[in-house]
């Protein structure tokens, strides 16, 4: 008896540091995030799940696991890149938004006719397949999805204009289009300040983001402190409200690389 005790308590002790390393880890280094809007499509759909690489940009007092952080700034980090898709706090109302990093100190950026232009050069644009959707309700919020050839109905087919576009250094992403000539598709020419970054969403035209200041509810310019990690591979997804509607799953989106 004395053998099969001290058996399960071994066990019990086993999980017991199991979770805890588990549970340390991922305070520290990871942060789960689940998409709750349409502002990344088509990288990032609704009811995509992943994890948030904390490390990627060292700790500040917003991404700290503690209640305290003895430590003003940035430590261990590196600095961001053109093309990363990244989570942060909003500098004004505390909320967790995810956006693609656009511009970096320094630069010049500015959206004419909807294309976008760095430094004072567009970047490269490539057509690409209309992104098709079903319209209705996605995830638990239960968002309608915008499309380019609305009015659409229930169960109908929506689809939005989609391309590839180059940054400078030769990231590619998808960018889509749902209409020509929205406010965010002609802007003032902005110059990043130092230590800020500019963040835009891929669905360009259902994206409140650096192009909009945060006077009306826009991001307006980030401060590297505010940024939490950088998001790199969808985990598991479901188009679902629930995300124990098995029927729903993405198993086509688990584990997916964020390019």
């Amino acid at each position: 008896m004395a053998k099969s005790e001290g058996g399960i308590m071994e066990t019990v002790k086993t999980v017991f540091w199991a979770l805890l390393i588990a549970g340390i880890f991922r305070t520290l280094f990871f942060q789960p995030f689940w998409i709750p809007s349409g502002s990344m499509k088509d990288t990032l759909l609704i009811g995509d799940f992943l994890f948030v690489n904390k490390m990627a940009y060292g700790y500040s007092r917003h991404s700290c696991p503690f209640s305290a952080c003895p430590f003003e700034g940035r430590i261990f980090g590196s600095e961001p890149e053109r093309g990363d898709v990244v989570v942060f706090r909003h500098p004004t109302n505390g909320t967790d938004f995810i956006k693609r990093v656009i511009g970096l100190p320094g630069d010049r950026v500015q959206m004419i006719d909807g294309v976008l232009h760095l430094n004072g050069e567009p970047v490269e644009i490539t057509p690409q397949p209309d992104f098709e959707e079903v319209v209705g309700p996605q995830g638990p919020q239960g968002h309608q999805p915008r499309c380019s050839n609305a009015p659409v109905g229930e169960g109908a087919l929506c689809t939005k204009e989609r391309a590839t576009e180059t940054l400078p250094g030769g990231v590619t992403h998808s960018i889509l289009n749902i209409e020509d000539g929205t406010r965010g598709d002609n802007t003032p020419e902005f110059v990043v300040p130092e230590g800020h970054y500019f963040v835009m969403g891929d669905n360009r035209d259902n994206s409140i983001d650096s192009r909009f200041p945060q006077s009306i509810g826009g991001v307006g310019f980030v401060p590297f402190e505010n940024l939490l990690g950088r998001a790199d591979r969808v985990i598991f997804s479901s188009a679902g409200a629930r995300m124990v509607y098995f029927w729903t799953w993405r198993s086509d989106r688990f584990f997916r690389e964020i390019e």
